[in-house]
């Protein structure tokens, strides 16, 4: 634990378990590429199993209690019964994710589309992910749209537009309670010439339109290369704007990969930003975070593990800064100060101050290394049997 201070020890050690994280259920079944779908005899093959995959996850890491739901990729004809399933297991259900991309009729968009009926078809499957929010106990409707262009001239920005912000409010008008709509974007994929909602500056400014309930989800996989993501952290959530992360790592697109496999010090400077707000009493944020990656070529509990320890190895990282320290650099013009005191933090190992932390929390200090080792592991490598 290079140079750090027994006050950043302590930070670490009491901050670090708290973060939850949700996993997705489409990351514990089989995928692939635009090519092909490879068959991974040990994924979940029911929706009760991916719960089993996740609540795996939670039993070894202690901090990912919820699965995030793809409907109809999880559809179920009991959801009061799959909520109870997912408690008996130790987990809850997490945020609903509607699927506007796979049907004939969204080839030109879905929300956006030109065709009155397909947008009201696209706003009928919202309406039934609020009501599966309801039957599940989630309060979060996360969307993000595959609606986009191929050529110029194919379709009028400004019409599209209208159409969207049109349809989402019938949606929106219709949450209760606690519920909120996280609105995510895409610069590119499927769409090649323009995606609707392209950037973190459209998704605020439809948030922003829909009103409070509703707020902007940054995926670490969809900007251009050399985007300063922290950046758009720090002002999301300076506005108010940030509900939701998804996190998995890229090298040239929207890679969903491993979480912190290609980028890590990436990945410690958005959490510093988060870090930041967090000691910050002028900032009140209620951010969702989930993993949202599709490691095909990895055993599915597994790589999620994995991602979830890399969290952990950056959050903590972030939690052991010294920030005020940081601040006085910054105010005094000391570049070379401000970036060592980042670097001491980063090039920190906390990985034995995170064993410890999981020990007190009642855990294995390795999750990874303990699930390898363990029963549940060996019921999953089953499956292919």
């Amino acid at each position: 634990m290079l140079n750090l201070s027994s006050e950043a020890r302590e930070r670490v050690l009491k901050n670090v378990m708290k973060l939850e994280v949700e996993t997705p259920s489409w990351g514990y079944s089989s995928g692939g590429t635009r090519f092909f779908v490879y068959d991974d005899p040990t994924a979940a093959r029911t929706l009760e199993e991916k719960i089993d995959d996740a609540a795996v996850v939670h039993k070894y890491t202690g901090i990912t209690p919820a699965v995030a739901l793809h409907i109809p990729w999880d559809k179920t004809d009991d959801w009061p019964g799959l909520k109870q399933y997912a408690e008996s297991k130790g987990i809850r259900i997490g945020a609903i994710n509607p699927n506007l991309f796979q049907k004939n009729e969204y080839l030109h968009g879905s929300v956006t589309n030109y065709d009155p009926a397909v947008r009201a078809q696209a706003v009928d499957h919202l309406l039934e992910c609020v009501q599966i929010m309801r039957d599940t106990g989630s309060p979060v409707l996360s969307l993000w749209l595959a609606d986009g262009t191929n050529y110029p001239g194919q379709s009028d920005f400004r019409r599209r537009k209208k159409n969207l912000i049109d349809s989402l409010s019938k949606v929106y008008k219709e949450l209760q309670g606690e519920e909120r709509i996280l609105v995510e974007y895409k610069m590119f994929e499927p769409a090649f010439y323009h995606t609707d909602i392209g950037d973190w500056g459209m998704a605020t400014f439809i948030a922003q339109a829909l009103g409070e309930r509703a707020q902007t989800l940054v995926d670490l996989g969809h900007h251009a290369l050399g985007t300063n993501i922290e950046q758009i952290v720090a002002w999301l959530l300076d506005m108010g704007m940030l509900g939701g992360f998804h996190f998995n790592s890229k090298k040239y697109a929207d890679d969903d990969l491993t979480t912190g496999s290609v980028n890590p010090h990436e990945l410690f400077l958005i959490f510093c930003e988060l870090v930041k707000a967090d000691r910050d009493p002028e900032i009140q944020s209620n951010v969702v975070y989930m993993i949202d990656q599709a490691h095909f070529d990895k055993p599915k509990v597994d790589g999620m593990i994995q991602s979830v320890q890399n969290i952990q190895i950056a959050y903590a990282k972030a939690l052991a800064v010294d920030y005020d320290a940081l601040e006085e650099a910054q105010m005094n013009g000391d570049i070379i100060a401000a970036e060592e005191i980042l670097n001491t933090a980063y090039n920190a190992d906390v990985r034995p101050l995170l064993a410890e932390a999981r020990e007190q929390a009642g855990l294995d200090p390795s999750p990874l290394e303990a699930y390898l080792k363990s029963a549940d592991r060996e019921i999953r490598v089953a499956r292919s049997k």
